[in-house]
């Protein structure tokens, strides 16, 4: 399969799943406003696709959320085969997206660093010589 056709699919079910994730979890402890599907990774058979979400709050927030969405897999599944003409619906594999925490990890390491050494934001940059 081309990858630019996978990169389609990959952005439609992404588009899908969260749209149908906000309207299929009905759960007092579910926070939508939290839930953020941050990417789709389908094979190349189309058979399976992982779908990352990136949940906000604590790890037992992380928990529940991820818990409650799972529960609606197959539900999920059943709305994109309706919904998305594909050869296969793809098995819908749920995960847990650690991507944006580690990102804020090493940004707050970079901020500790500029902290410890205000010379290395206080000074210039070399001046060229133009030779």
């Amino acid at each position: 399969m081309r990858p630019q056709r996978l990169t389609r699919i990959n952005q439609l079910l992404r588009q899908e799943v969260a749209e149908q994730i906000f309207r299929l979890v009905n759960d007092p402890d579910f926070d939508a406003a939290a839930v953020t599907v941050t990417r789709v990774i389908t094979s190349a058979d189309l058979r399976h696709a992982r779908v990352f979400v990136s949940v906000r709050g604590t790890p037992d927030e992380q928990k529940i959320a991820l818990d409650l969405i799972r529960q609606q897999r197959v539900e999920l599944q059943q709305i994109i085969n309706r919904k998305i003409r594909m050869k296969y619906t793809p098995q819908l594999i749920i995960e847990l997206d650690q991507s944006i925490a580690q990102g804020d990890q090493v940004l707050s390491l970079i901020a500790e660093m500029e902290a410890e050494h205000p010379e290395w934001t206080d000074s210039e940059p070399p001046k060229s010589t133009g030779e």
